[in-house]
């Protein structure tokens, strides 16, 4: 159930709120249509619903509101426009971000990838997608967590009458197996063709709350649809016959032989037809104008191997898809009640991955070769045969399956769940995320790539003129630069870390942010550390390889001390990648966390070089021991060794600004996510 109680957007100077005290509701198991023209406030409903958007009111959603949901994608699943992805993402690797992201198997992404008919598609990039198929992977990354609730603004805008009916045949599977499904539009004949209610609303305000049929009836024009050969010649007649009798007639030509003809009635189309000899094959009053049914869709081809394969039909696909539903989770509903949901209905139901079962035709796979579709009732032609591995297994139809699960729920004993999408949770799952964020395109291989060659070249450069220390050739790091190469490749890569969040933002299709939750922090920071030390390491190798490569073993002497310069190296690269992390997360760019990563040598370390001039005034010798004296455990004395290096690389003047700039930075990140939570 949910329930929107006072939506009112916030006042623009001397103009009204584009929302002003909307109150509706979408109840579960119908499809609810909220309709308006187009600036009439229906996206700024949906972003005040999910607190995208300042203002006032609540929406509840089986009884709480979002932000009192643990994990909203789970109950909340959203369609706000085009996908969210970066373009060179493919679209397997998209939805398994997602699946991590949001606690579900990374199977759940196959599985869904078939239910929405992309399962040819999962090698494409989301760059290269057209709009249907686009909206295709919107529609699979919305119920990847198998939701209670779906919200989709404008899922139809730009797609082919065929598209437009798989797709509302998908919201109608979802909704006939209890799930809640709200979407907006602008067309009235899509609204009442589709929806089982229909919300109304101009300039923010809310005009009618109806059945399909009741709106059918009362809001929108009857019509006369007329059959004809002779349609220009009728229409023509009809035209010349109001105008006569000042009527006011408005006549459609839908095609080459329809009519649609408003303000008449089939008496007056039929005589006036008769008296002027004009053959007539259809006649009908329509109360109501929703238009003419659209006729299923056809089973597309996929090529794999040498020959074509016919994609079986959604119901068996859907079948296979729910076997991934092996375990309730934590946000299943169960039969008497919904799991300590204060006063929220209890509703019934079963996954996503079930509900697309309820479609009325057989879902579209997309062509990975030719792009055409056959009907299903075709044999493909192609230079292979096509691939058939067994007489199909029955599959019960949608009426069939709806009331098993209904007879299931009804026998079902109190307190047990329903089979739902099994969760992965744990301290593990921000840890997946990041590592399927950072390796799903090719921004890390690239850096490296860039970062190793620029590298190898500066050092070659640097070995050629014979007056630079041995550890300054191995980091290709010139005294005039600021950062050698592999430090700048490491805050790339920090930058990357949330600038990417926030340009194509996968975790913020909710809640109009990204979470700023310590599991999520903690998980970038360990694997850009990890990529930072690993490209550290990789540059040091290059460069020792090309030095060995061109100038022999000459450049390169056994160091009396390694250790130091390993942390003093180790340190540096952590240090830049850090802070880009941190400073892309507090100012959302990964721009300006790349510049934060070069503000620290170009402004932070004169600064901390004017402080640190002189000699101190008191020594600091016997900091290890002190420091010793303080642990509540002791430790070796070896480990004096090491605190006394850190320490003398802390010292160094780019040691402290990092030091400085990674607590400032740090600081700054939580404030900024206090403030968020607080305003939530």
């Amino acid at each position: 159930m949910l329930q929107a109680i006072g939506l009112t957007s916030t006042p623009r100077r001397d103009l009204p709120p584009l929302v002003d005290d909307l109150t509706f509701e979408a109840r579960p198991g119908c499809v609810t249509a909220l309709l308006g023209e187009p600036g009439s406030g229906k996206t700024t409903a949906l972003r005040l619903m999910l607190e995208l958007e300042p203002g006032r009111g609540v929406t509840y959603f089986r009884g709480r509101p979002l932000h009192r949901i643990p994990h909203p994608g789970r109950e909340v699943g959203v369609l706000l426009g085009d996908v969210p992805g970066h373009p060179s993402r493919t679209v397997r690797n998209q939805l398994r971000m997602l699946c991590a992201a949001v606690g579900v198997p990374a199977s759940r992404a196959d599985a869904m990838m078939e239910v929405v008919g992309i399962g040819g598609l999962r090698d494409q990039r989301l760059g290269s997608l057209s709009a249907g198929m686009d909206r295709r992977v919107g529609l699979a990354a919305a119920m990847l967590a198998d939701p209670c609730t779906l919200l989709l603004d404008e899922p139809t805008a730009g797609l082919a009458a065929r598209e437009r009916a798989w797709l509302h045949g998908l919201l109608r599977g979802h909704a006939s197996l209890g799930g809640a499904v709200l979407f907006t539009t602008d067309d009235a004949k899509e609204a009442a063709r589709s929806a089982d209610r229909v919300v109304s609303i101009a300039a923010g305000r809310l005009v009618a709350d109806q059945d399909a049929a009741d709106f059918a009836r009362t809001r929108l024009r009857p019509r006369v649809a007329v059959r004809t050969p002779h349609a220009a010649r009728l229409a023509d007649v009809l035209g010349r016959e109001a105008r006569a009798a000042h009527r006011v007639v408005e006549i459609v030509e839908e095609s080459g032989s329809r009519l649609s003809v408003y303000g008449s009635n089939c008496a007056e189309v039929g005589e006036a037809a008769f008296r002027h000899g004009v053959l007539v094959h259809q006649l009908a009053d329509e109360t109501g104008d929703t238009g003419a049914p659209v006729p299923p869709v056809p089973q597309a081809r996929t090529r794999t191997g040498s020959g074509i394969r016919v994609e079986a039909r959604a119901e068996a696909r859907v079948e296979a898809a729910a076997q991934v539903r092996t375990s309730p989770g934590p946000g299943a509903v169960t039969a008497g009640g919904d799991g300590g949901d204060g006063g929220a209905h209890a509703e019934p139901r079963t996954g996503t991955g079930s509900a697309a079962g309820s479609l009325p035709g057989p879902a579209v796979t997309a062509p990975a070769a030719e792009g055409r579709a056959e009907p299903s009732g075709e044999a493909p032609s192609g230079p292979g045969p096509a691939s058939a591995p067994g007489p199909p297994a029955h599959v019960p139809g949608p009426a069939g399956r709806t009331r098993a699960l209904a007879r299931r729920a009804r026998h079902a004993r109190p307190g047990r769940t329903a089979p739902a999408v099994r969760r992965v949770g744990g301290p593990l799952r921000p840890l997946r995320y990041e590592l399927r964020r950072v390796f799903g395109t090719a921004a890390p291989f690239l850096t490296a790539a860039l970062v190793v060659a620029v590298s190898a070249a500066t050092a070659l450069v640097l070995a050629r003129a014979g007056h630079t220390p041995q550890n300054r050739v191995l980091a290709a790091w010139p005294e005039p630069f600021p950062l050698p190469p592999a430090a700048l490749g490491a805050g790339l890569l920090g930058a990357l870390a949330f600038g990417e969040e926030y340009r194509y933002p996968a975790l913020a299709a909710d809640r109009g942010t990204v979470p700023r939750r310590l599991g999520l922090l903690t998980a970038k920071l360990g694997v850009c550390a990890a990529l930072a030390l690993a490209l550290g390491a990789l540059a040091v190798a290059a460069d020792a390889a090309a030095l060995r490569l061109v100038f022999g073993s000459a450049p390169l002497r056994a160091p009396a001390e390694w250790l130091a310069p390993a942390a003093s190296w180790a340190g540096l690269l952590v240090g830049c990648a850090w802070s880009g992390v941190l400073a892309s997360g507090v100012f959302r760019s990964s721009l300006a966390g790349l510049g934060a990563v070069l503000a620290v040598p170009v402004a932070v370390v004169p600064l901390v070089r004017k402080a640190l001039e002189g000699q101190s005034a008191y020594p600091a010798g016997g900091v290890a021991s002190r420091l010793r004296a303080l642990a509540s455990a002791p430790w070796p004395p070896e480990g004096d060794r090491f605190v006394l290096g850190a320490l003398r690389v802390m010292a160094q003047p780019v040691g402290t600004a990092l030091v400085l700039s990674l607590m400032v930075l740090l600081c700054a990140y939580g404030f900024t996510g206090l403030r968020a939570r607080v305003r939530w």
